[in-house]
């Protein structure tokens, strides 16, 4: 079968530039050329999935055929192989392995971080003040993720670190990622500042690593459950290298994209005034003037219809798969080693499933409506064995915040929003005034 390329290529780049230039409108515009286009990398030939239905079949169906792609390469070499970036049996054995930190009872003990958190962000609120909403998210979600990690004294100086280093981390991961090689080795600030984050969260987990490796106390926390997981099959623990790429991973992978969901949903709320009436009534319905638990998480079904729209309106951009043995993937036979670019974000944003795609609209996520949805239409977490370990981890953490700081204020813009374009779409300057309710 032919598959068409996508226009725009040029010499030597292929659609590298075009792709890192338009970004999310560039693999919008590729739905329209088929379900499976190629695409050049530089002189790499990948091929983009267009339709839900291949989208589930990488993901689900025929997931043991294919190992993480390209992207996750690069990303390898700085954060380490942990669940995010691992493929094949290391990643069954890894997630076996970490499951038990993301059970209910586990989560339950980590809600009680985030409703504390929350609290404390909005006792540095003042009535009236315009705050930076998306700094302000950013800084909540790794506390958050750093206390679940670590509850020691030694892991406040873990969470500071990354509280510095993680966005720089992630921010630059993606252009490395999606680059030629030598851009990497350029001697400009961006490779620089990279390369020292780097550096410093590696120095500052190991230490945490190494004080608490002959520890044997439960401190309720990640960390604690990840050295004492062992390999069912042969019941050896991780080495301390396979936990410090796992605290990595999970301190990138599990910040990014809930500090991106909490800034875009107050910007919704706050943009959507029927949405913010009924936030409003609901959480008033629930709480009746007390702090959320997770008891209450399950009654708050509109919070959470509008946090799956904000994972439905603002998804990672592009994730990748690789090609373990042939494949027909669309019609077209892929040989081993084939590189796959799925995104989220296009198939999010198909006007067929998603009418009027760029409308907020909680309501497509009534039971009826969203049971009606296809396969692989709706993948913010991915899906199959790759689906993120810490799903319920981040939608609890979103409902627990959004009931905390709505039971309290009301945010109103105070300017316009910028939005900027890595991997995901950031609020940039979201600021709003706090107002009481």
């Amino acid at each position: 079968m032919s598959v068409p390329v996508a226009p725009g290529r040029l010499p030597f780049l292929g659609h590298s530039l075009p792709m890192l230039r338009k970004r999310f409108a560039f693999t919008r515009n590729l739905r329209g050329q088929g379900d499976l286009v190629e695409v050049r990398l530089g002189p790499m030939r990948a091929y983009f999935v267009a339709s839900p239905k291949l989208t589930h079949q990488v993901l689900v169906t025929d997931a043991p055929k294919f190992h993480k792609g390209r992207m996750y390469d690069k990303f390898r070499a700085f954060v380490g192989n942990g669940l995010a970036v691992s493929s094949g049996s290391f990643h069954l054995r890894q997630r076996r392995m970490m499951q038990p930190a993301f059970h209910r009872d586990r989560i339950a003990g980590y809600a009680k971080i985030m409703s504390r958190a929350a609290l404390d962000l909005l006792d540095d609120w003042r009535p009236g003040e315009v705050r930076q909403l998306e700094a302000d998210m950013q800084g909540l979600a790794v506390t958050i993720v750093g206390e679940s990690l670590f509850s020691t004294e030694i892991g406040k100086k873990a969470i500071a670190e990354a509280r510095r280093s993680v966005f720089v981390i992630i921010k630059n991961g993606i252009l490395r990622a999606l680059s030629p090689g030598f851009v990497e080795k350029l001697p400009i600030p961006a490779n620089r500042e990279f390369d020292e984050a780097i550096a410093r969260m590696r120095a500052i987990v190991h230490e945490v690593i190494a004080s608490r490796r002959d520890d044997d106390t439960d401190h309720g926390d990640l960390l604690t459950m990840l050295l004492a997981a062992r390999d069912p099959e042969t019941g050896e623990p991780m080495t301390d290298e396979q936990v410090f790429d796992e605290v990595v991973t999970l301190l990138t992978a599990g910040i990014e994209t809930t500090a991106l969901a909490l800034a875009w949903i107050f910007h919704e709320i706050a943009a959507n005034p029927e949405v913010e009436q009924r936030v409003m009534a609901e959480i008033d319905d629930v709480l009746a003037g007390r702090p959320v638990t997770i008891d209450d998480v399950p009654r708050l079904t509109y919070i959470g219809q509008v946090a799956h729209e904000v994972l439905r309106k603002y998804p990672l951009w592009l994730v990748m798969r690789r090609t373990a043995e042939e494949v027909e993937l669309g019609g077209a036979v892929l040989a081993p080693g084939t590189e796959v670019i799925l995104s989220p974000y296009t198939m999010h944003h198909d006007p067929e499933h998603f009418p009027d795609p760029e409308r907020f609209d909680p309501d497509r996520w009534t039971p009826e409506r969203a049971a009606l949805l296809p396969k692989g239409a709706y993948v913010p977490f991915g899906g199959g064995v790759h689906q993120c370990i810490g799903n319920h981890f981040a939608l609890t953490e979103i409902a627990i915040v959004v009931a905390t700081v709505c039971s309290r204020y009301r945010l109103v813009p105070d300017r316009p929003v910028r939005t900027t374009f890595t991997n995901a779409a950031y609020p940039n300057d979201l600021m709003m005034k706090v107002v009481p309710r």
